[in-house]
């Protein structure tokens, strides 16, 4: 005959293998493990949130940086985008003005 499995043992070796790299009881005992697996799912939702405010903020530094170089400050550069209508999102202006200076100059003499 086949062996049975129970539906608690396959939940157990799931548990097992989520904790896999965990330390001391976290990794052996199945219900600080559970608990553990809980915590970290916790962490890393709240973690993919703040990466987002995150990099927003490294853009928004590295576009200010690039625009004192050439004598305008951020707030007065993005408000001129605005009035300009030109649509480029903080992400591609970073890009821009960090591999690329003279199209980022380029935009900056459109909005002077």
């Amino acid at each position: 005959m086949t062996r049975v499995k129970s539906k608690a043992q396959i939940n157990h070796r799931k548990t097992k293998k989520l904790t896999k790299g965990f330390k001391q009881a976290r990794r052996t005992r199945i219900k600080a493990g559970k608990e553990a697996v809980m915590h970290a799912g916790q962490y890393a939702y709240v973690g993919r949130k703040l990466r987002k405010r995150d990099m927003r903020a490294l853009w928004i530094i590295r576009i200010s940086a690039a625009a004192k170089e050439n004598g305008i400050s951020y707030s007065k550069f993005i408000k001129g985008l605005k009035d300009k209508k030109i649509e480029i999102d903080r992400k591609m202006l970073s890009n821009i003005a960090i591999k690329d200076p003279n199209t980022f100059q380029k935009i900056i003499s459109e909005i002077k």
